[in-house]
């Protein structure tokens, strides 16, 4: 499709007419549900009030917005006739590019839900940066514009491209840059930064288009962002690139970048854990749009693979620090990598699992992911970080990217820009729509609107969730319109932690929940984690939801070394640890029952309000106290650990 083709029409009317086929269940847009309260405004708050200025301060203080103005320089200063002229990279990486890329998104997600002139016109100042290093035929990428005369970093090659296989990132740069672009242009209307998108991508067209250039992108995220060109503008030539990239990976690749077989015939997760959860998200997309089955075939072992021999109780992977890298089944060691970008990529791998399935297992996984090992890499205050989440420390250690607690920012800073732009759309994850169904995902103090059966529908939730597990749905429909609301019954609040065998509650009697309407019992057994209710909905119905909270304690796969004669605690979604924030003792080393009485307490005045388990702790000592993992280390150094020695007699009795 021309670019002249594309001038002429509007982005609305050219997507409708070319995306033929897409995800059976479409996610509701982040911004068409606004959090109004509970657990998720605050931290939505500090997001756009602190992280969001703080990441851009970080931009020039770390100086990766100084690589784009050294590039124009360069550019410039050779076109005036100084042709041996060229910079220096001021910064370490090749990939830093990305970063300046995610913390455009992620302000553009703010700026989508809530205006703001002041942080408008710093975007448009950044991406004009970001344009003039935009070489003449579309390349961009600083690291090479800025110093062309040789390689500038051991990572890049004298030729463009050649390298991306392994680290110089100039397609993974990309990917985010497109992203951003997207996300800009729904924010503003403004087409500044979809420009730069376009012209570079005519130039990935033109060099890999034909096929007579066969790149695996080393660091996957340019299927994902291709994907989003190809949504905004219809222009088919995206897509196809994005399966040109899937297509070149593999056989007989190293496995850290999931190029040791092609992509159709792998069945476990492997590699890089962050590569790999984009890699298997771009698969999913690229499926839904194709049709592509042998894609959705293998996403779906690598996930019983994931889900069942690699995921942490935190809803964490990647369990090496080197490589940074999915370990073997079962070796999830307590003090493993977990880092937090991982995290998110699992979500955005599990959302769309769910959107291509519409089975709530999927969703269970982000929820745990979401409250626990994503949360837990920003700190409560918006502006200190974790790199890595390990279920496990001295309090002491170095382990977070070479500093011991959280940091403002890191040398390879993709992790704080990457939970800002999460936290920024988080509301993307509340709902699907599936023809005239309404799947409820996520449960939050909110307000949103959906269209159902033609049908103009309000949904509000009132909920104090995580804390308490009681919901009210209103379900206004601007007339009365027969359609099904589908509410997930959560896997905690059904018996079980994860939808496998790799964690199982001591005590795995489901809690008694239940559905009502307008007061009404609902009898009904959930389907693939939900109870559908299918009715004439009419203005003033309400869904109640009740999902009792007990506390749980969890024993892990006797497979797992590190959890063998260990006990953890949780409560709804939140997995607990304890944190020994004087130092009175050691964490990993108390003795616990399994069988202990455990009280809970809300605390407003902790940890930005929390409610707390009150463990007995045997032997005369006092209650020990656990926190929500997501907020440990908010408090100053102290050593923490989710799993628990098993005091004797307490140990789980299923066997494998």
């Amino acid at each position: 499709m021309s670019k002249l083709l594309f001038a002429g029409m509007s982005t609305a009317v050219l997507t409708a007419s070319v995306i033929a086929s897409d995800y059976p269940v479409m996610p509701v847009p982040f911004t068409a549900v606004h959090v109004t309260g509970g657990f998720w405004q605050p931290r939505q708050e500090t997001n756009r009030t602190v992280t969001v200025p703080f990441a851009l301060r970080q931009l020039e203080e770390s100086q990766r917005l100084k690589n784009f103005d050294l590039a124009a320089e360069t550019m410039r200063r050779r076109g005036a006739g100084e042709p041996a002229f060229q910079n220096t990279p001021v910064t370490i990486f090749p990939f830093d590019d990305s970063d300046v890329y995610k913390v455009v998104e992620g302000a553009s997600y703010s700026l989508s839900v809530h205006p703001d002139p002041a942080l408008e016109k710093r975007l448009d100042e950044i991406i004009a940066r970001v344009a003039a290093a935009q070489e003449p035929d579309g390349y961009l990428y600083t690291f090479r514009t800025m110093h062309p005369d040789s390689p500038a970093h051991e990572w890049i090659d004298q030729q463009r491209w050649l390298k991306d296989p392994t680290l110089s990132h100039e397609l993974y740069n990309v990917g985010h840059l497109y992203e951003a672009g997207v996300a800009h242009f729904q924010a503003t209307g403004k087409r500044t930064l979809l420009d730069v998108c376009l012209r570079n991508a005519e130039l990935l067209w033109r060099d890999f288009g034909s096929g007579a250039l066969k790149i695996a992108p080393g660091h996957e995220v340019v299927e994902m962002g291709l994907v989003k060109l190809y949504r905004t503008t219809g222009d088919e030539r995206y897509l196809r690139l994005a399966q040109i990239f899937l297509e070149a990976r593999g056989p007989g690749g190293p496995e850290y970048n999931q190029r040791h077989l092609r992509v159709v015939d792998q069945t476990t997760a492997v590699g890089h854990a962050v590569r790999a959860n984009y890699l298997y998200s771009g698969m999913a997309d690229v499926a839904a749009l194709t049709g592509d089955t042998r894609y959705v075939t293998a996403i779906s072992k690598i996930w019983q693979n994931m889900a069942g021999r690699k995921l942490y109780l935190t809803g964490s992977v990647g369990a090496r620090a080197d490589g940074e890298a999915y370990g073997l089944d079962y070796e999830l060691p307590a003090d493993g990598y977990n880092e937090t970008c991982a995290a998110i990529a699992l979500m955005m791998w599990n959302q769309r699992m769910f959107l291509l399935t519409g089975d709530a297992r999927y969703v269970d996984v982000l929820e745990r992911s979401c409250f626990n090992g994503v949360i837990s890499g920003v700190s409560l205050s918006g502006d200190r970080f974790f790199y890595t989440n390990p279920c496990v420390y001295d309090g002491k250690k170095q382990n977070n990217a070479g500093f011991a607690g959280r940091v403002p920012w890191f040398g390879c800073a993709c992790c704080p820009p990457n939970e800002m732009r999460t936290l920024a759309a988080l509301t993307g994850y509340f709902y699907g729509v599936r023809e005239s169904s309404l799947y409820v995902n996520f449960y939050a103090q909110s307000e949103g609107e959906v269209t159902l059966a033609g049908t103009p529908v309000k949904i509000a939730q009132t909920t104090d969730y995580p804390w308490d597990g009681k919901i009210r749905i209103a379900v206004t429909p601007s007339t009365p319109k027969n359609f099904s609301v589908r509410v997930r019954i959560p896997g905690w609040a059904q018996g079980r932690p994860v939808p496998s065998d790799l964690y199982e509650y001591d005590e795995p009697t489901p809690a008694a929940w239940s559905v009502a309407v307008n007061d009404v019992p609902v009898p009904a057994a959930p389907e693939l984690g939900y109870v559908t209710i299918t009715r004439d909905w009419r203005a003033g119905d309400t869904v109640e939801l009740n999902l009792p909270m007990p506390v749980r304690a969890v024993h892990g796969n006797t497979q797992i070394a590190a959890t063998r004669e260990r006990v953890a605690f949780e409560r709804g979604p939140n997995v607990y640890c304890v944190e020994a924030v004087n130092r009175e003792y050691v964490p990993d080393d108390l003795l616990v029952s399994a069988k202990a009485k455990v009280a809970t307490e809300f605390r407003p005045d902790l940890l930005g309000g929390v409610t707390v388990l009150l463990i007995d702790g045997g032997a005369g000592r006092g209650p020990i106290t656990a926190i929500p993992y997501y907020s440990w280390n908010n408090r100053g150094l102290a050593p923490m650990a989710v799993w628990l020695k098993r005091a004797p007699g307490s140990a789980a009795t299923s066997g494998r």
